[in-house]
């Protein structure tokens, strides 16, 4: 299994003001995988200390930062001697907040050595850790395996060099072999469990019970370490949210949680879920201006799951949907498609998504994204339909250089507008560059 990941690593490996990194990630995205794979293609040996498993680790960090001490304790507990060619991993660091704070001496003090870190709900303890060493540390998030990373682990190098290549004409011919893979990415997904498993065995029902057991293991997340004050709110959006994706007006509507429920009774809740990594959020802009942060309106948001396959398996998607034309596909499409879309925005780590509307829901547009102070609006469609009422009232409101469509359609391109497959998104900023 490949993750794209790794280059981001071999760039921190290689800079003159290396700090300390950390891996952040919802559990089970790889990260464990990803520290030793890097370490052992890339370093001559790799040092590997697991926090939820060495108490004697967690002792030393608690009696002192004295580094020396430190490295005599990591060569006796893993039999190796750190030097300039050693990989230290800490994993599920989280479980030793002394160990967090320590990074910034090895910033400051002993920099010649290469330290990651990673662990679980990491996100929640370093918002909730007085002691960090800010400043002193880099950070990368791990995310789901993208379409891209799907297609590599299952054996389907060769149409990844053919959307790598940007010749339309020979993605086309290729083009239902692409459709029939992402429908099974929509049930897969792309957490690497589930994903390796189908490439092994190529059982849906076997990659079904992965899903569950993942989120059976987030809901054993949730009673062991959420405050019992938020405990209640947490479950409530983390359970609301595949609903609230099916509904037509995809924006979060608090008072579907419960009647009478309020914005502010919630927040808590979606910064823990946020914090660990098992959402996302997308927030919408009340002005269409560069920068579109500066714009961002917090109490019109979306949320979306980390992982469309673990969105389906939360609304119980059955395997039957995998067919082309399936009804229980066509009910649900629209929430899968935008999930999905949603997160290769993000896998692609380019620029924060945003979305926008009109009041009284006369137009929305799925997506903005801003790249070289220029506006591309993103319009989602689940099917070929190329009709785009949305996205021509914002293209008359505000002008933009470049308009996107992302469907199942095939490439196009058009005066105001381009025509982007849905599997092809791995190309977006590609296409992007090309157009503006």
């Amino acid at each position: 299994m490949e993750r794209k990941e790794i280059s981001s690593l071999i760039d921190w490996k290689n800079k003159d003001n290396r700090m300390p990194l950390i891996l952040k990630g919802a559990r089970q995205v790889g990260k464990t995988w990803l520290l030793k794979t890097f370490g052992q293609q890339f370093y001559e040996q790799v040092a590997y200390i697991n926090f939820e498993t060495s108490s004697g680790m967690k002792q030393v960090f608690k009696n002192d930062f004295n580094l020396n001490r430190i490295l005599l304790a990591i060569q006796a507990e893993t039999g190796i001697s750190p030097n300039e060619n050693t990989l230290i991993v800490f994993d599920e660091i989280q479980e030793c907040p002394e160990a967090l704070l320590a990074l910034k001496y090895f910033y400051e003090m002993a920099s010649q050595f290469h330290v990651v870190s990673a662990g679980s709900l990491l996100g929640v303890t370093i918002s909730n850790q007085a002691s960090f060493p800010v400043g002193k540390v880099e950070f990368l998030d791990l995310y789901p395996l993208n379409f891209v990373e799907f297609l590599n682990a299952i054996g389907q190098e060769s149409l990844v060099r053919l959307l790598e290549s940007g010749d339309w004409e020979l993605v086309k011919s290729y083009k239902e072999r692409f459709k029939q893979y992402l429908r099974y990415y929509y049930f897969i997904g792309g957490m690497p469990e589930a994903v390796n498993s189908f490439s092994q065995k190529s059982d849906f029902q076997l990659v079904r019970e992965i899903h569950n057991k993942i989120l059976t293991s987030y809901e054993f997340d949730f009673a062991k370490h959420i405050p019992i004050s938020i405990l209640a709110g947490v479950r409530f959006v983390w359970n609301i949210i595949p609903s609230q994706l099916a509904k037509e007006n995809r924006k979060f509507i608090f008072k579907n949680i419960r009647q009478g429920a309020r914005a502010k009774d919630y927040e808590m809740a979606i910064i823990w879920l946020l914090d660990s990594g098992l959402i996302y959020k997308l927030n919408n802009v009340d002005k269409v201006a560069v920068p579109l942060k500066v714009y961002e309106d917090f109490n019109a948001f979306k949320l979306f799951i980390l992982d469309v396959g673990l969105l389906g398996a939360m609304v119980n998607l059955d395997i039957s949907a995998l067919n082309d034309g399936s009804t229980v596909l066509e009910e649900y499409k629209g929430s899968l498609t935008e999930q999905f879309v949603m997160q290769e925005i993000q896998s692609l780590r380019k620029s924060k998504p945003y979305y926008w509307s009109l009041p009284n829901s006369q137009a929305e547009l799925d997506f903005l994204i801003e790249h070289k102070s220029n506006i591309i609006p993103v319009e989602v469609k689940a099917t070929e339909n190329l009709q785009s009422k949305s996205l021509k009232i914002f293209y008359q409101k505000n002008n933009p250089k470049l308009s996107i469509r992302c469907s199942m359609s095939d490439y196009r391109k058009e005066d105001w507008l381009i025509n982007l497959p849905l599997y092809a998104l791995s190309r977006l900023y590609a296409v992007i560059e090309e157009g503006i």
